[in-house]
């Protein structure tokens, strides 16, 4: 199993969450669409040839996004990280994934 966070702007949860359920990784056992939202504050400042979704090249930006935590079996994580990256709207966008250790 392995653990997926990123951090998308609050508008993008509902798209993000059909294309991940989509890929089966928000699948838990008898239940789909299984994943943890958390308001957060980001900060970021774009850098020379940045083309930033939000924010000023030079300048830094913050603003309210949405943590998006979900865990899922490690042979679809490049499906789900493909998903991502297709939704997201960001230049860059942050995605973690951690290796989980189940007994």
């Amino acid at each position: 199993m392995v653990k997926i966070e990123c951090f998308i702007p609050e508008e993008y949860v509902p798209k993000l969450r059909d294309a991940l359920n989509e890929t089966g990784a928000l699948t838990v056992g008898d239940y789909d669409y299984c994943m943890a939202v958390s308001r957060v504050r980001g900060s970021w400042r774009a850098l020379a040839g940045a083309n930033p979704f939000m924010g000023e090249v030079g300048k830094i930006c913050e603003a309210e996004e949405a943590k998006v935590e979900f865990t899922c079996k490690k042979e679809l994580y490049k499906a789900a990280v493909e998903a991502i990256k297709r939704v997201h709207p960001y230049e860059t966008p942050v995605i973690n994934v951690i290796p989980l250790i189940s007994e």
